[in-house]
Order: C-alpha cells, then structure tokens, then sequence
C-alpha cells in the first residue's frame, strides 16, 4: 500500500507540475470556474503529491496516523484534480483502490507513533526545504515565459526562492492563470515547510529513551544475582537506554529505537529461564510500533534463545578478547614483543595504578574524566553495546580505573603527570570489562601495552579472575584468510576487511588483542532477514556514533528547540577506547 501511495503522489505531482499534463479536450468542472480556483487547485495538487510520498513510508510500517492522514488526503487529491484538469483515469483508479484497501483493512494500520524529539523538526525543515526548491524549479522551468527562450538559471532560482515565501520573482509569464498557478504552487511549498517545521515544534516530545531511577536500581538487583554470566551486562546501565521486563521481573532486555530499528545490545540481563518472557514483550513493543528488532553483541548463548523464540535469523559479528588473570604471564617467545615494549615505557619513567573508583576522590575523578573528554579522538562520543557513557557516577564505585603517569619537567599538559587511562566495569563479581582506554598523545608509544598488563597483572589484588578487553570484528575471518592453504573467496573477504580497516581499524584492533593470547568469545547479530541487514546496519552505525545526524555543538547551542540528548560513549580504536560490536571498543 506505501508504493501506491507513493506511485499516487507522484502522479499528482506530475500533473501539478507540467503544464500539458492539465489541459485536454474533456474538462470536468475547471471550465466552470474562476481561474484562481483552478489555479488555487494545481497547487493544492503539488502539495497533496509531496504529502502522500511522505505518507508512503507510514503506511509501509502499518502506522496509524499514516493510514489517518492518507484517507483524509487521497479524496483530497481527487478533487484537486477534478477542479484543474482532467480526471486521470489511472490516478483516480489507484486512488479508489488504494482507499478501499484503507477502509477495509484498517484494523491493521495499528503502530504507534516512533519516540520523538525536537530534532526532527530541524531535519524535516533542511530535507523538506531542498525537496521543494527542487520541485519550485521544475515549476518555473516547465510553465511557458515572455522571455525570448528560457529565462536563465539564476533568474529560475530566485523566482523560486522569492516564491517560496509569496513574492514574484524576475521570471514574468505568458498570462495571468500561469503566473497564478506558479505563484500559489511555490507559495504552497513555503506554506507546507512552515506548517511541518512548526506542527514538529509544538508537538509533545517523546525521548528515544531513558532509564529511570526505579529500572536502574531493579537492573542492579539483576546483575547482582546474574552480572557475572555476560561481560555486557553492566552496559544495560547506560542511561539513554529503554527497558522490557520479563512478567516475572527475572530478566530485562535493554534497547534503543534508531531509524525504525528497535536495537538490543548484549545478552538479556537476569535468570535464563526468564529470558524467553523478556523476549516476547520486546517482540510485542516491536510489533506495536512496526519497529525492526535486532541485537547487536550477544553471546552464543543469548543467540540461541533469540532465534529459538522468534524466529528470527543470527550472524556472527567477531570475537570477544578474554584473558584469565591467573594464567597470564610475559614469559616466553609469544609475549616478547609486549614484554620489550612494556620494559622500555617504564624505563622512560612511567608508573600505573590500579584502584575501585570508589577509592579515588572527587578531585581525583574530575581530573580523569576531564583528561578522558580532552584525549578523545573525535568530537561525538561513541558507543552504545560495550560503552558506559559515564565516568564517576557514585553508583558506579565497583567500576575499576588504571592510570598512568609520569613527571616531567616544566611538562605544559593541563592533566599533570596523568598520561593514559583505563576504565573498567564489573564483570559479576570476578569480572572486569574494558569499557574506555584513552591516552595523551603526546605520552610515548606503548601506553595501551603498559596498562592493559599492569591492569592483567595486579586484577587479583582486586578478587578478578577474568578481564574482558577489545572486541574484534569479523576476527574468524582475518585469522583463517591469512593461513597457509586459505582459499580464493576466504582471501578476497580478508582483504575487503583489511581495505576497510582504513577507516574502521577492523585488523588493527585484531592484531592488538592477539598480543594478549587471549581466549576468544564469539558475538552475534540477531535480525530478522537480509532484506533488512542495511537499515540495521545504518541504526548501528548510529548508535556506535560512527555516522552522527547532528549539527556541531556551536550551531546547536543557537538553537533553542533541538533536543540535547545524552550523548553517547566510548569505540572504534585501541589508542583510545574500547572497541563496540561494530567498530570495537576504542576511539
């Protein structure tokens, strides 16, 4: 139904547009008559056209207010044409067919509206805005002029843009009824940007998500119980997050709605046995706002359940780098290259220590969170699956920091001698996860080394037995692509993901957890079919904070109704943060 809306709407714009397409032998009522309501009517045409292509997308979704709006404008589109031109008998075929189908299947066009900030409203404006000076231009161009052959291009785009807020332009037409019709038709396309922009505006504002207080004290309950199967669990924790419980409060699934896509990350939190209750209400509120459920990072385990209990389809991400504290050791020829390059930083007068953050005090804490926010590697802040968001929060004390430092001389970094930072955060209660890892730049090569042993070696005087450090995408396929004996396809993959790592640092990160020798622990996608894979794909992108939406900080600051949303937290390269299921948990 959302392609012959759109295919309804084009056709309504075609004949708003293109003079030839109005006139015909066989009038219906436009002979009858006054010109500026055949005029007022071509014009209305244009703009039910662009709505009904908006409305398309909707009505593919089953919303509610799409099927709502779209019977209200598809009768509105025929009379439009009824009172400028001939009626087109495949318009008005698809239009009676097409409201049939709306009428009849009404019931179920039920999806709820998608979370809503006022950010929309600025994106509505800049799209919308190129769209119809698109459309205003092939207005001017199309309708006949008193200049000797076409008016030029700059003399287009000024009418067009004069017209878009109700003046005459420098284009000047054969009659009266045309310059009436491109007047009302650019002065409409004004009129509907001003319209959506403000409707946008003013509408109530429904967050994308947020963790209230009351679920983030009964996940902490649940981790209590349950932290300690998935190194992800703590995660869930992150505040611009939307949570399911089960019907028995045993288990939760944690989520973000991005771009029509309803995204999970790591395993469901709580009792295994209750996991499957989680998933049918997550199933359930997917299926009420005909949002596209997906996982991103579960384990083998949580896969399974996934798929066991919906059906739907999983593809392995990458591996998971875990290292068990008790058996890690610099001796011997694997770990050389780690050992030389560790005993040569701390020769240069490097020292690192390891505490809870609830031993730190608050001056200590401001002065790595300042220091973390001051490394950073890009402007937005990544992450989403294997990110906090937060450093210091008071209930976060379980959270393990190691720093790094070195005294130097009339040294000009505002941070002192502090020059590197991890944060971890509880992995049950003998676990840590890598959740940031950020250093000075200017601090030497082989900080991440120094303090990822440092964190490995002196984890027991913390009760850790495990440590969960980078995840490595697509990691199978780099190790097997680069062995003896790999064949044509597995080799051409490898060196897609090596060409790529240009930009997403896919075998770097590989090769830097290698060093560690740790043990792998594949991580899955759970979605529902291929046809599906890009929008999912494009939602991760999002959440990860690799492809950002936004407007730079200084022209957001200017700009009163754009929702200021959390932002996100920690990825994509080992020189700063821990890497995310899609670009790891780095920087």
């Amino acid at each position: 139904m959302g392609t012959v809306c759109a295919l309804i709407g084009l056709l309504d714009l075609a004949t708003g547009i293109i003079p030839r397409l109005r006139h015909s032998r066989v009038h219906t009522w436009a002979g009858y008559l006054p010109g500026a309501v055949s005029s007022i009517a071509a014009a209305a045409s244009i703009i039910v056209g662009l709505l009904l292509l908006m409305l398309a997308h909707g009505l593919k979704r089953r919303k509610r207010r799409a099927w709502a709006a779209a019977v209200v404008l598809l009768p509105v589109g025929v009379v439009t044409e009824l009172l400028h031109h001939r009626l087109s008998p495949a318009n008005a075929a698809l239009t009676v067919v097409l409201l049939a189908l709306l009428l009849t299947h009404k019931s179920e066009f039920a999806a709820l509206s998608d979370p809503r900030t006022r950010w929309r409203a600025l994106l509505n404006f800049a799209v919308l805005t190129v769209v119809s000076f698109g459309v205003g231009l092939l207005i001017v161009s199309s309708h006949p002029s008193t200049e000797s052959g076409n008016p030029g291009i700059v003399d287009r785009c000024l009418t067009v843009l004069y017209g878009l807020f109700g003046f005459g332009g420098p284009v000047h037409y054969t009659s009266d009824r045309v310059a009436d019709i491109v007047g009302y038709s650019l002065g409409g396309l004004g009129f509907l940007i001003l319209f959506t922009t403000a409707y946008l505006i003013l509408r109530p504002e429904h967050p994308t998500a947020q963790l209230s207080e009351e679920d983030e004290d009964r996940l902490r309950e649940l981790l209590a119980k349950h932290g300690g199967r998935d190194s992800l669990g703590h995660f869930a924790l992150r505040r611009d997050k939307s949570v399911i419980f089960s019907p028995t409060g045993k288990a939760a699934i944690c989520y973000r709605v991005i771009s029509g896509v309803m995204l999970a990350s790591g395993d469901p939190v709580g009792d295994v046995e209750a996991w499957p209750g989680a998933i049918e209400r997550f199933m359930e509120e997917a299926r009420a706002h005909a949002w596209i459920p997906a996982v991103v990072g579960c384990s083998e385990t949580g896969g399974e359940v996934w798929t066991r209990e919906t059906g739907l389809d999983a593809l392995e991400l990458g591996d998971e780098a875990i290292v068990e504290t008790a058996g890690f050791s610099l001796a011997g020829r694997a770990m050389r290259n780690v050992r030389q390059m560790v005993k040569r930083v701390e020769r240069n007068g490097y020292s690192c220590r390891m505490r809870r953050v609830s031993d730190l005090t608050e001056e200590e804490r401001e002065r790595v969170r300042a220091a973390a926010a001051d490394w950073r590697g890009t402007d937005t802040e990544r992450g989403f699956s294997m990110a906090l968001g937060r450093f210091g929060d008071p209930r976060d004390g379980d959270c393990v920091v190691v720093t790094a430092h070195k005294t130097i001389e009339d040294d000009p970094s505002p941070h002192g001698d502090l020059k590197a930072v991890l944060h971890f955060v509880p992995w049950g209660k003998d676990g840590i996860s890598l959740e940031l890892m950020r250093r000075d730049r200017s601090a030497d090569a082989g900080m991440n080394e120094l303090l990822i042993v440092h964190a490995l070696q002196h984890a027991p005087e913390l009760g850790i037995a495990r440590v969960s450090l980078n995840f490595a995408m697509f990691r199978s396929a780099l190790a097997r692509g680069e062995r003896i004996g790999a064949g044509p396809v597995l080799r051409f993959w490898r060196g897609l993901l090596v060409f790529l790592s240009r930009w997403f640092q896919i075998e770097s990160l590989y090769k830097f957890n290698e060093k560690f020798q740790p043990k792998w622990e594949p991580r899955f996608m759970v979605f529902p079919n291929n046809r599906d894979l890009p929008r999912i794909g494009f939602a991760v992108m999002q959440a990860e904070a690799f492809i950002t939406l936004e407007l730079p900080a200084r022209v957001r600051r200017w700009i009163p109704f754009v929702s200021r949303e959390p932002k996100t937290r920690a990825c994509a390269h080992p020189e700063h943060q821990r890497v995310s299921a899609v670009g790891g948990k780095a920087a």
